[in-house]
C-alpha cells in the first residue's frame, strides 16, 4: 500500500511577491515584477533587464551571522523553507525529526559567490578567499543549511537538472513519502542568478529578451513577439506530507500530489527534442501514475519560457499528449510576470499550480498581444479565469533535455483517483 501525499503548506519569495497570499494576489492580479537591473551595473549588456526581489530581507529569517555565511540562493531556500513550515503549521518540536527530509535543488548554486571570490583572488590573492567560499557555493547546500536549521534528519538531497530541478525535487520527495521513507518533505527549488556572468552568458546565447524599453512587457509567452526569457530570482518550498499524518496533526491541506513524469530528450544540449517529444512523454507518464485519462486534466502549469522553440514544442506536447481535449484545456505561463527562475522555476509553479486548484482560479499569461499560429492552444491570455479545476499538470524542461511534470488534484477525503 501507498501513502497518499498532500501539499499541508507552501513558501515562496519571488519577483512579484514574498509569502504565499502576496504571491497569490500578483499572479491573479496579473503584475509583472520585471524591471531593470539595479543588482549591478548592466551598461553595455545587450539585456539589462530581469525580474529581481527586491525587498527582501535575509535578517527576517536568520540571524546577521548566519546571513554573511550563505549565497542569496541559500538565504531565498531557508526563507522559502520557514514560511512553508509555517503555512503548514509543522513545528520540529512537535514532529519525529528523522521521519522529516528536504529536496531542495538549485540549478546553477551560488554563482554570486563564484564571481565575488574570483574577483577577490584576482585582486588580493589567494589567502584572501573566504573559507566559506566552497560551502557558499555549491549547489547542495541549501537543502544542508535547511535542514541544519530545522533540525530535519530524514531524507536529505539537491537535485540538479537546469530548469527541471524545482519538479524533480518535488517528485523526487513525493515518492519517498509515498513509499513510506519520510512522513514529511520540505521540496523545492532555488536560484540566484541576477549576476554578471549569468546575464552575459544567456544574453551571449541569445536566450534573452532585448526589450529593455519595456521590461514589463518583454516576457511574452506563447506571442508571436515573444524574443527570448527574462531572467528572474527567489525560490519556491512545499511541505509534502503523507495524508495520514496530515490529518492526525489537523492539517490545512492545500492540494493533493498523484502523479509524477520524467524523461530525458536525448536530443541536444539546449534544445528541446523535435515536436517537444520527450516533455510529451514525461506528461503521459504524470497523467498515468495518477490514475487519470487525459481527458481529466483541467489546466496546465506550462513552463512557456518566451524563447521560440520552447513555447512552439511544449504546445506540440501538448496536442499529442491530450489529443483533442488539448482545445479544451486552460494553460498559463507563470513566467510572463516573474520571468525564469532557472532551477527555482519548478517550485515556484508548482505553488501556483497548488493555490490555483484550491482558489479555482487561473492565473493569466499576461502580454500576449499577438497570436502565434504555432501556438494556438488557450493560454488563459492576459486576465485571471475563475474556473472548476479539478486536476492540473505542472511542467518544467531543463537544459540537457530533462523534463520532468507533476500531477496535482483537488483535494478531497476520498480515493486520490477518480472511478
Amino acid at each position: 500500500m501507498t501513502n497518499r501525499v498532500v501539499i499541508s503548506g507552501v513558501g515562496v519569495v519571488s519577483p512579484i511577491g514574498i509569502g504565499k497570499d502576496r504571491f497569490w494576489e500578483s499572479l491573479i492580479a496579473g503584475k509583472s515584477g520585471v524591471g531593470s537591473i539595479s543588482h549591478f551595473d548592466p551598461s553595455g549588456y545587450s539585456t539589462t533587464i530581469a525580474a529581481e526581489v527586491n525587498d527582501f530581507d535575509p535578517l527576517q529569517y536568520m540571524q546577521k551571522k548566519e546571513a554573511r555565511r550563505m549565497d542569496r540562493f541559500v538565504q531565498f531556500a531557508v526563507a522559502s523553507s520557514q514560511l512553508a513550515l509555517a503555512d503548514a503549521g509543522v513545528k520540529m518540536d512537535e514532529v519525529d525529526p528523522y521521519r522529516v527530509g528536504v529536496y531542495i535543488g538549485s540549478g546553477i548554486g551560488g554563482l554570486g559567490t563564484l564571481e565575488d571570490q574570483h574577483k577577490t583572488l584576482l585582486e588580493r590573492g589567494p589567502r584572501r578567499v573566504s573559507p566559506f567560499f566552497i560551502p557558499m557555493m555549491i549547489a547542495n547546500i541549501a537543502s544542508g543549511q535547511v535542514s541544519i536549521l530545522t533540525g530535519a534528519k530524514g531524507p536529505n538531497s539537491a537535485p540538479i537538472s537546469a530548469c527541471a530541478t524545482g519538479t524533480h525535487a518535488i517528485g523526487d520527495a513525493f515518492r519517498m513519502v509515498q513509499r513510506g521513507d519520510a512522513d514529511i518533505m520540505i521540496a523545492g527549488g532555488t536560484e540566484a542568478t541576477i549576476t554578471p556572468m549569468a546575464i552575459a552568458g544567456f544574453a551571449s546565447m541569445h536566450a534573452l529578451s532585448k526589450r529593455n524599453d519595456e521590461p514589463e512587457r518583454a516576457s511574452r509567452p506563447f506571442d508571436q513577439e515573444r524574443d527570448g526569457f527574462v531572467m528572474g530570482e527567489g525560490a519556491g518550498v512545499l511541505v509534502l506530507e503523507s495524508l495520514e499524518h496530515a490529518q492526525k496533526r489537523g492539517a490545512n491541506i492545500i492540494a493533493e500530489v498523484v502523479g509524477y513524469g520524467m524523461t530525458a530528450d536525448a536530443y541536444h544540449l539546449t534544445s528541446p527534442s523535435p515536436e517537444g517529444e520527450g516533455a510529451g512523454r514525461a506528461m503521459k507518464l504524470a497523467i498515468q501514475d495518477a490514475g487519470l485519462e487525459p481527458a481529466q486534466i483541467d489546466y496546465i502549469n506550462a513552463h512557456g519560457t518566451s524563447t521560440e522553440l520552447n513555447d512552439q514544442f511544449e504546445t506540440m506536447a501538448i496536442k499529442t499528449t491530450l489529443g483533442e481535449h488539448a482545445k479544451r484545456v486552460a494553460i498559463s505561463s507563470n513566467k510572463s510576470m516573474m520571468g525564469h527562475l532557472l532551477g527555482a522555476a519548478g517550485g515556484v509553479e508548482a505553488i501556483a499550480t497548488a493555490l490555483t486548484l484550491q482558489q479555482q482560479w487561473i492565473p493569466p499569461t499576461i502580454n500576449y498581444d499577438h497570436p502565434d499560429p504555432n501556438c494556438d492552444l488557450d493560454y488563459v491570455p492576459n486576465e485571471a479565469r475563475q474556473a472548476d479545476i479539478r486536476a492540473a499538470l505542472s511542467n518544467s524542461l531543463g537544459f540537457g533535455g530533462h523534463n520532468a511534470t507533476i500531477a496535482l488534484k483537488q483535494y478531497s477525503e476520498g480515493s486520490s483517483v477518480e472511478e
